[in-house]
């Protein structure tokens, strides 16, 4: 009788604890990835303009157009440079085909991102994988929208 009664109880509470786990559910579920509703999301990125150069990271010449202080925390093309720049063949299939990739070959890049991506690593030998933009300004310098930085030796001595 004892058995009986304490094998009821363990169903009881078990039921009792499946419905409350199954209840705690509600909610509508998110589908479709934007997760902040009302906020547009960026483009994904285009294989065919990534590409992969080493080079000296250094900031960015002073000119008017980027003399005032922005905020380091919004992406910007006008604060950091890749001089002495070599292009990286070491790319998967696929990428760094596109005609603007296939004439990015210049020795310095515009680099874009944010002050924290980039300012470890100013005055020291780094690889650099992003999107190539077309140049916006003058200089005929390439912008590459930076998604990977790694340091590759502590100076920019070859």
């Amino acid at each position: 009788m004892r058995r009986a009664m304490w094998t009821v109880g363990l169903v009881m509470s078990l039921a009792a604890s499946t419905s409350i786990i199954s209840g705690q559910g509600g909610g509508k579920q998110v589908s479709g990835g934007n997760p902040t509703p009302g906020t547009p999301q960026p483009d994904p990125p285009n294989l065919s303009d990534r590409i992969t150069v080493t080079g000296c990271l250094q900031p960015a010449p002073k000119s008017a157009a980027n003399s005032e202080t922005p905020d380091p925390n919004t992406p910007s093309d006008a604060r950091f440079v890749l001089s002495n720049a070599k292009r990286v063949d070491r790319l998967p299939p696929g990428t760094g085909g596109s005609p603007l990739a296939v004439n990015a070959n210049g020795s310095s890049y515009r680099l874009e991102g944010i002050d924290s991506q980039f300012s470890p690593f100013v005055n020291a030998r780094v690889e650099v994988s992003g999107e190539v933009k077309p140049s916006a300004e003058k200089t005929g310098e390439p912008t590459l929208l930076v998604e990977f930085v790694q340091k590759t030796a502590a100076t920019c001595q070859l």
